[in-house]
């Protein structure tokens, strides 16, 4: 097991008495388990394992480790169990004080908001690393949101600068410490308690489906939702064959993906083979523009017959704006696998007159690899001048994959 660099702390020590049910909210039953038991499936489907901190009701603390320590340690991950406060920020308190020395990043998770993609998990920690403060998913306003008092509106409150914001919130684990040592307020969330200790906060793209559990619409959605995902998987599943099909031999598959990204007009930083490029400009995109990754998405969803990055990542989600290419290629991984094939290989070839690649060749193709679990080659070329890559507008990738049935 390696030592992990991130904990998440799921805090689940409410009672939720709007959602009337005699249990707390985490232990409402939600499909085949419970509100918690479906949260913690979304944090050990992170990119990278991490350590598990669960802040429950006293009463249940036994219980709840003998329920998930088997399920965690078959993750690879470590688990520890802990009794609640009286509030919530008591709660994350309590989580955060047993925490492992080796974290560097900590993110805290409403265990009611059980279906957050484990995308929204590792870009959020991606976001902590590279941004180094604290980070958190939200989503925009789109209601027209009116300010009332006594029943009667009194203005019509501008929605441009409001979010919605949802959980996981991450932060570098010392200035999470820090803003809980000096904390002498209650706050909502962890966002605003870091802020008042002088943490600055920002923001990642939330998602939709990160919606908190509190009366039992929210419920019933949710079990909608988690009806809905079991109904596909089952329908996409390699070993359901329709009675009429021939059987088809278990042979690899190829793809071939392509990516071009124009030079930005303005300062952004360029990243691309999953690199930051310092003093190189950017690439314009949706997301960070990273068009080797990009590449790379394309021909293995080529390869596993699931469409394009178009159809999967499109410009319309507003998950992905500004996205690293990291998120992309293990969101891409994640697809592949759970249609039944493993990844064998993949080639991706950069052309473009900059930046220069063979420097950090093999710092791309170690990255690249480790995110994939598999052998990834990078190379570069120029076009001779022609083209809008030779002329230095922007920058190509070309990229081929290998599947094969898991």
């Amino acid at each position: 097991m390696s030592t992990p660099r991130t904990a998440v702390i799921v805090v689940a020590a409410g009672s939720g008495t709007r959602l009337g049910h005699a249990e707390p909210k985490a232990f409402v039953p939600l499909a085949d388990g419970t509100v918690l038991s479906t949260a913690i499936a979304g944090v050990l489907a992170m990119r990278e394992t991490p350590a598990i901190v669960v802040v429950v009701p006293g009463d249940r603390a036994d219980r709840v480790r003998d329920e998930l320590a088997p399920r965690v340690a078959e993750a690879g991950a470590s688990l520890d169990v802990v009794a609640g406060g009286t509030t919530r920020q008591e709660s994350v308190a309590r989580g955060l004080a047993v925490v492992g020395s080796g974290i560097e990043v900590v993110l805290v998770h409403d265990a009611a908001r059980p279906l957050t993609p484990a995308l929204v998990f590792d870009e959020v920690e991606a976001a902590v690393r590279t941004r180094g403060h604290g980070i958190v998913p939200a989503l925009e306003v789109v209601d027209t949101i009116k300010r009332v008092a006594g029943g009667e509106v009194v203005e019509t409150v501008d929605r441009s600068e409001l979010r919605a914001v949802q959980t996981p919130q991450g932060f570098p684990r010392g200035a999470l410490d820090h803003a809980y040592r000096t904390a002498d307020a209650e706050y909502t969330d962890d966002a605003a308690l870091a802020a008042a200790a002088g943490v600055v906060v920002d923001t990642v793209p939330g998602d939709v489906r990160a919606f908190k559990i509190t009366v039992p619409a929210d419920l019933h959605r949710a079990e909608q939702l988690l009806a809905e995902r079991l109904d596909a998987e089952s329908d996409t599943s390699p070993s359901r064959t329709p009675a009429a099909a021939p059987d088809r031999p278990r042979v690899p598959r190829v793809g071939t993906g392509t990516d071009v990204h124009a030079f930005a007009a303005d300062d952004a930083p360029l990243w691309l083979a999953g690199l930051e490029w310092p003093g190189e400009r950017g690439l314009s995109g949706h997301s960070d523009g990273d068009a080797a990754a990009h590449a790379i998405c394309d021909a293995l969803l080529a390869a596993a017959g699931l469409g394009d990055v178009g159809a999967i990542f499109g410009t319309a989600d507003a998950r992905f704006a500004g996205a690293h290419g990291e998120v992309f290629l293990a969101e891409t991984r994640r697809l592949v696998e759970a249609s039944g094939f493993v990844i064998g290989n993949v080639t991706v070839q950069i052309v473009g007159n900059r930046p220069k690649l063979a420097p950090r060749r093999a710092e791309a193709e170690a990255l690249l690899s480790a995110v994939l679990d598999a052998p990834v080659s990078v190379a570069a070329t120029t076009s001779d001048a022609l083209g809008f890559t030779g002329r230095g507008e922007g920058v190509a990738a070309i990229a081929t994959a290998l599947v094969m049935p898991a």
